[in-house]
C-alpha cells in the first residue's frame, strides 16, 4: 500500500539534518511514498528545504502561519515568492486563522491570510489552511478569495455541518491522528458524510499522535494507523482507502500518482 502524508512538521520532530532525512526515509519504508513538509515561518522553511531537498519523495509547502503574524519576517512577501519558485514546492501553507491562541489581532491575521491567498492565486498553487476557533471567518474569506487551485482544511476539527458548508467550495478535508481517539465523535460522524474523493490524511507530526502510539512523539511513519481507522469508519477495505487518499492528494497537489 502507498500512503501520502499531506502535513508533517519535519523540522519540529528533529533539529538535526541527518535525523530529518532519516525520519522521512523511515516513513517511506512503511509505505509513506510521499509527504508534504510544513513550516510555520519562512526562515524555518528555507532551512528544512535545504536539509530535505535530496529526498525526492518529500514535497514542500511555504507560507507564514498565523502564529507568526506579529513578526512574519522582513520582506516576507518577496521571500515567499522566492520559495514558491523552488522545485517540489507544491502549496502555500500553512496559512489561516487562529483565534484560540490570540496571535496578534483578528484584523492582522485576516490581512496576512488574504495576502497569501492572493499570492497562491498568482502562482496557481493550492493552499493548506489552519483553522482554530475561527471557522466562520475562514469560510467567509475563502468564499471571497479562494485560489483557483483550491484549499485543504488541514487537521480537520469542525463538525459535519461545517463540512457540508465547506463542500460548496473547492475544499478537501485532511484528517490526522486525532481521528483515532475514541472521544472524537464529531470527526467520526464527519468522515462518514464526506465523499471519499475529498478526503486526505496527514500525520501532523510531531503532534496528534495516533492512539496506538500515545506517549510517543508523532512521526510520519505512524500514518497507516490513521488510514486504518478511516477505513474502519467508512467500512471499506483499508487498501481501497489508502489508494483513494493517495490519489486524492496527488490530484490536489497536482502530482502524478
Amino acid at each position: 500500500m502507498r500512503y501520502f502524508d499531506t502535513h508533517a512538521h519535519i523540522g519540529l520532530i528533529y533539529d538535526d539534518p541527518i535525523e530529518q532525512l532519516l525520519v522521512c526515509q523511515q516513513a517511506k519504508q512503511v509505505g509513506v511514498a510521499r509527504l508534504i513538509s510544513i513550516c510555520n515561518s519562512l526562515a524555518d522553511f528555507f532551512q528544512v528545504y535545504e536539509n530535505l531537498k535530496t529526498a525526492d519523495h518529500v514535497y514542500f509547502a511555504a507560507g507564514v502561519s498565523p502564529s507568526e503574524v506579529a513578526s512574519p519576517g522582513r520582506d516576507w512577501r518577496a521571500k515567499l515568492e522566492e520559495a514558491l519558485k523552488l522545485p517540489r514546492v507544491a502549496a502555500v501553507g500553512e496559512i489561516g486563522l487562529d483565534y484560540f491562541h490570540r496571535y496578534g489581532d483578528k484584523d492582522s491575521q485576516i490581512e496576512l491570510f488574504i495576502d497569501q491567498l492572493d499570492i497562491a492565486a498568482r502562482h496557481d498553487l493550492p493552499v493548506i489552511i489552519h483553522n482554530r476557533e475561527a471557522g466562520k471567518d475562514v469560510l467567509d474569506v475563502l468564499r471571497d478569495r479562494m485560489p483557483p487551485a483550491g484549499a485543504v482544511l488541514h487537521c480537520y476539527s469542525e463538525d459535519a455541518e461545517y463540512a457540508r458548508r465547506a463542500l460548496d467550495l473547492n475544499v478537501y478535508f485532511s484528517f490526522a491522528g486525532n481521528l483515532t481517539y475514541r472521544n472524537a465523535r464529531n470527526l467520526h460522524d464527519t468522515v462518514r458524510e464526506l465523499p471519499l474523493d475529498r478526503i486526505l490524511v496527514e500525520s501532523e507530526a510531531p503532534f496528534m499522535v495516533p492512539s496506538k502510539f500515545r506517549g510517543k512523539r508523532n512521526k510520519p511513519e505512524y500514518l497507516p494507523s490513521t488510514v486504518d481507522e478511516l477505513a474502519m469508519l467508512l467500512d471499506l477495505p483499508v487498501e481501497d482507502v489508502a489508494q483513494a487518499t493517495y490519489e486524492n492528494a496527488c490530484r490536489f497537489f497536482r502530482l502524478q500518482p
